[in-house]
């Protein structure tokens, strides 16, 4: 498969520009007169201009471009880049192709270890970036950070791409977690219905409280979908629906390193930007542009093999005094983060090799306590 097609160049007056040798531009390869040779490349950053899930949209399709400008002008980073800049996916001609191409493009780029970002376009194209995992025969952990749960029953596709994502047959979704909502922009029946499905869930409030502790749950996902309306309006005041309540430009950066140094997370989506309504200086597009920057950072800066059977973890068993009669936790030498292991009735049925999530010291310290931990509760009801 030649995925070219499915690509036209970045916009002539970015890669014509001059920029410093110690920019990020003259770090990467890009699409301008030449598709990019990807042999040996890591990370593909794909600008998306479909708008079509949205119910309307003055300059969204512009997105990429102006997000696009901003991270060209950044410094590089310490990272010995091998990062591609495909250009931007051409719309299908209908919705629903358009999340065909981002389904094939993702597909062939993961299965040459390739990880995609995707950036610019509507909310709903990460439901064209969660059909690429369809065809590996494993399951999936998803991680959405959004200001609302896009579960609504009517409305437009950026509405309700979630749900689509949880029903959608065949069923390779082993768990969602969605962190950063604001609890007077959600009904509280969805909430319910999260819980009821045992997919983790944390509000603002709890995000700034124990911050840290939101790092194993992105530490667990396999892709990550990031609407910018989840920053607040003063920081990014190109997302329409962003209010003043959201996270500050600076911990969505920070989400981005953990996700980056996250070793199994495999694609990353930023999506949300109108043009139309950003400042004078387009903050929010250097808002965006900043977090792939430090998306990328944390990529590079990734420590871990999580093969847990190597010298680089020390293995700690707890035992209890009921079932389970102990459990099993990895602390990792190089990073100091925390996984337990998670034992599975059916293993043909699930095609992960050992069940080992991320956990955090404080599951440690509450199995010394006697007490199983909640995330090892809801890891195993997933597994029934």
């Amino acid at each position: 498969m030649s995925i070219q097609s499915f690509f036209e160049p970045v916009a002539d007056f970015l890669w014509q520009k001059k920029y410093p040798e110690n920019s990020f531009f003259k770090q990467i390869h890009w699409y301008g007169e030449e598709f990019p040779d990807l042999k040996g490349i890591q990370i593909a950053l794909i600008g998306l201009k479909e708008t079509r899930g949205e119910k309307e949209s003055r300059s969204m399709d512009r997105a990429a471009i102006e997000i696009r400008e901003k991270l060209y002008s950044l410094k590089r980073g310490i990272g010995s880049y091998r990062v591609a800049d495909l250009g931007d996916l051409i719309p299908g001609e209908k919705l629903e192709e358009s999340y065909e191409r981002i389904q094939k493009v993702g597909d062939f780029l993961m299965k040459k270890q390739i990880l995609p970002i995707y950036f610019g376009g509507s909310h709903d194209l990460d439901y064209g970036q969660y059909l690429s995992y369809e065809k590996m025969k494993k399951l999936v952990s998803l991680l959405t950070v959004d200001a609302k749960f896009d579960m609504e029953e009517e409305g437009p596709l950026s509405q309700k791409h979630t749900q689509e994502i949880i029903l959608h047959q065949p069923n390779f979704l082993f768990s969602y977690a969605h962190i950063a909502y604001q609890s007077y922009l959600v009904d509280p029946s969805l909430v319910n219905v999260i819980e009821k499905l045992y997919f983790d869930h944390l509000r603002l409030g709890l995000v700034r409280k124990e911050f840290k502790e939101i790092e194993p749950i992105i530490r667990n996902a396999d892709l990550l979908s990031f609407d910018l309306a989840a920053i607040q309006s003063s920081d990014a005041p190109g997302v329409p629906e962003a209010n003043p309540f959201g996270l500050t430009a600076e911990e969505a950066c920070q989400i981005c390193w953990f996700a980056g140094m996250n070793e199994k997370l495999s694609s990353f989506g930023v999506y949300g930007y109108e043009p139309y309504f950003d400042d004078s200086q387009n903050k929010t597009a250097m808002v965006a542009a900043v977090m792939l920057w430090y998306f990328i950072e944390g990529f590079y800066s990734r420590k871990d093999s999580l093969s847990f059977k190597s010298s680089d973890y020390i293995k700690y068993t707890v035992s209890l005094d009921a079932e389970p009669n102990s459990l099993v936790f990895y602390k990792s030498k190089r990073s100091g983060k925390w996984w337990m292991e998670i034992p599975q009735n059916d293993p043909d049925r699930f095609d992960r090799g050992t069940m080992t999530i991320p956990c955090s010291y404080g599951d440690y310290q509450t199995a010394q306590k006697g007490e199983i931990p909640e995330r090892w509760i809801n890891a195993q009801i997933k597994l029934l």
